[in-house]
């Protein structure tokens, strides 16, 4: 435990948070939202700091970035916790138990342990992933400053709910982002996630204007958030507001949590809505968690070849060079494309 950063002292020994786009008001003794922020004594302290639940070395396709120092691996660590309370969290275990009071648990480790981790398991880059990171955001920010230091990139897997505030502060110290926009309605958020739809459009905005690689998933899942309505608005968005070579990633519910009624999203249901998103001029449009699915690799936008083909989480070969297809020529958005 160790005080936070980004909150300020209220009268009463209340405190409101700035870290994520709640902005909590937190009375002496209680925690925010997350459940990992805690106001003691009218000062508000972060209870994930060093407490690593989850640590792995993950293929970087799995975060899902495509674009991104791709076949490379990506040393990917987690703390308890979550700012959004969705029905359908594939990661419940991990994110949920601190908002329900439970104790925030995870091992100890410093920033310097973590970096030094990474570099003998031979990543090329950090992933702050599995929970919500904004929620370790102390922990996250340091380990990233070392990870730069030691000439090791550094990528978010988000739900994009962080405050501007909190993105400005990581802004020199991360490289690529996939953020995850979960429906194209307030109603949705509101209802299925406990959060809000604009600040996330907000913040996707904020992280293209920060230069940060930048990838978009959306879980489609059946009569939520698979509705035409909303995958026009969410390609439509993607296209005008982040730019037509914006990586956009199409993944298959499975039930699980407290979204348990529903069957698996159908490969109809994906593949339709990939096809609005060609229509809407993106570029690259990816269908995950599919096994098999012919659309996990990436087609060049000139010629139509598969330039880099992969099956689940593995590439394959690589048919680009110099960030440009070896048979047209065409330009290939993403860093490290080779």
């Amino acid at each position: 435990m160790r005080e936070a950063m980004l909150w300020k002292p209220l009268k009463g020994r209340k405190v409101q948070c700035h870290l994520c786009s709640h902005f909590c008001v937190i009375m002496a003794g209680k925690r925010g939202k997350c459940g990992v922020r805690e106001n003691r004594d009218g000062t508000l302290h972060s209870l994930t700091y060093g407490k690593v639940a989850a640590l792995n070395v993950d293929p970087v396709e799995k975060k899902p970035l495509y674009h991104f120092l791709p076949g490379t691996r990506t040393f990917s660590f987690a703390a308890m916790g979550c700012n959004l309370s969705c029905r359908f969290c594939q990661n419940y275990s991990l994110s949920q138990p601190p908002r329900q009071g439970m104790d925030v648990r995870g091992e100890q480790y410093t920033p310097e342990e973590l970096v030094q981790g990474a570099l003998r398991s031979g990543s090329a880059s950090i992933s702050y992933t599995y929970s919500e990171p904004t929620i370790f955001f102390e922990m996250m920010l340091e380990t990233a400053k070392v990870a730069h230091e030691n000439k090791l990139k550094n990528i978010m897997v988000s739900n994009g709910f962080m405050s501007p505030e909190c993105l400005d502060m990581l802004g020199p110290h991360i490289d690529a982002i996939n953020v995850d926009l979960k429906g194209f309605t307030e109603q949705f958020y509101r209802e299925t996630c406990g959060a809000k739809l604009k600040p996330v459009l907000d913040n996707l905005r904020h992280i293209r204007r920060l230069g940060w690689w930048l990838e978009v998933t959306t879980l489609l899942i059946p009569e939520g958030n698979d509705d035409a309505k909303s995958i026009e608005g969410i390609a439509g968005f993607i296209a005008g507001e982040l730019g037509t070579e914006t990586p956009w990633h199409l993944s298959r519910f499975h039930p699980d949590y407290r979204m348990t009624d529903r069957a698996p999203t159908s490969v109809t249901s994906l593949e339709t809505a990939r096809d609005i998103g060609l229509k809407h001029g993106l570029k690259y449009v990816y269908i995950g968690n599919v096994p098999g699915s012919d659309f996990s690799s990436t087609i060049c936008p000139g010629c139509g070849r598969a330039l880099i083909e992969r099956h689940g989480f593995s590439s394959g070969r690589k048919e680009i060079r110099q960030g440009a297809c070896t048979h047209c020529g065409a330009k290939i958005a993403g860093i490290g494309m080779g």
